[in-house]
């Protein structure tokens, strides 16, 4: 088998091409050969026995994203994108990438499945990561698949545009695609980046390293979380799952746990203590608390529970995720 992971490079693309290193396969299947493309050469995972190829390259140009399909992967994972706070303050750049790019790779797939209709057929499996940010308030209490997409950022208007091309590529036959509604991925492992949501996991990260950390909203502010761990288990799920059960509702949103930031840091205070708690300093941004005031709060996912996908059930069990994975399992000694 052969695998492409576009935004390989990425937090959740690096943990996903390590995990399919340590497993070896897919859904049973041998892994042969895995592609990480991003706009900066990744790094190969450990210990992966079979062959491992790199790219370079920018998606949101014509012909670029061509020369990864030619070599005709079975599964293609789509990660890339720019991330919330980034597309909401560079428009053209965030169309570019998260619209243009996902054009031109379904666009890609379709040339390729049907330029090669004389010979083997060609119809991989696509699995798309899509977020919670195509939804916009105002909400009801919980957010079921059938609520319209109404999204209030231009990244959420960029993946819901995505969510529509998935659907309708797979309808005609291009490929096999199913697009997961990531929910905000905390605790993100590694330096700050330019999410809106970055804040959800900074104030938990860095005390469990020992450092300050800044709040930019207030405690009432509730949102949906899931962990690194589990991201991984959905894109390998949907990558091996039956997608007939699906049939053409091909977008749905994974599981999680909606919480408070004051739940989180209650939570961060039970498993490493005060003095951790102490290192959250309180700094209102109006720009980020704006963007924050039209995301989702909680979701009802029993249809994408009842087709084999699962998530943490609280908070205490997302920070010691992160510090089994991230940390070794040890806690910072506080001075």
């Amino acid at each position: 088998m052969h695998i492409l992971i576009i935004g390989a490079a990425g937090m959740v693309g690096r943990k996903l091409a390590g995990r399919l290193a340590v497993d070896g396969q897919l859904g049973g299947q041998g892994v042969d050969v895995l592609t990480l493309a991003d706009m900066v050469e990744a790094d190969a995972p450990a210990g992966f026995t079979g062959e491992v190829r790199t790219a370079a390259l920018d998606i949101s140009k014509p012909g670029e994203v061509e020369k990864l399909v030619a070599a005709r992967p079975d599964v293609i994972f789509h990660l890339a994108a720019i991330v919330s706070g980034e597309a909401e303050a560079d428009f053209e750049k965030g169309y570019a990438i998260n619209l243009d790019g996902t054009r031109f790779l379904f666009e890609a797939i379709r040339l390729q499945s049907t330029r090669e209709a004389a010979r083997e057929p060609y119809k991989p499996r696509v699995v798309f990561s899509s977020s919670i940010a195509v939804f916009g308030a105002p909400f009801p209490e919980k957010i079921g698949d059938e609520f319209f997409t109404t999204p209030l950022t231009s990244y959420g208007t960029q993946k819901a545009m995505g969510e529509l091309l998935l659907s309708d590529y797979s309808r005609r036959g291009f490929f096999d695609g199913i697009g997961i509604r990531l929910p905000t991925i905390c605790i993100r492992p590694g330096k700050p980046n330019k999410a809106a949501s970055g804040f959800f996991s900074n104030i938990l990260r860095e005390p469990l390293a020992g450092q300050e950390a800044v709040l930019p909203v207030g405690e009432d502010v509730r949102h949906w979380h899931a962990s690194p761990r589990s991201a991984v288990g959905f894109l390998l799920h949907a990558a091996t799952m039956d997608l007939e059960r699906l049939g053409w509702r091909r977008n749905l949103s994974m599981p999680g746990l909606s919480a408070t930031v004051g739940e989180q840091i209650e939570a961060l205070r039970r498993v490493a203590g005060e003095k951790a708690v102490k290192l959250i300093r309180h700094e209102p941004d109006p720009f980020i608390m704006g963007i924050v005031s039209g995301w989702a709060r909680d979701f009802d996912t029993s249809r994408a529970e009842s087709l084999g996908f699962t998530a943490e059930r609280s908070f205490d069990e997302i920070i010691r995720v992160h510090v089994e994975d991230e940390l070794g399992g040890n806690l910072p000694t506080y001075a």
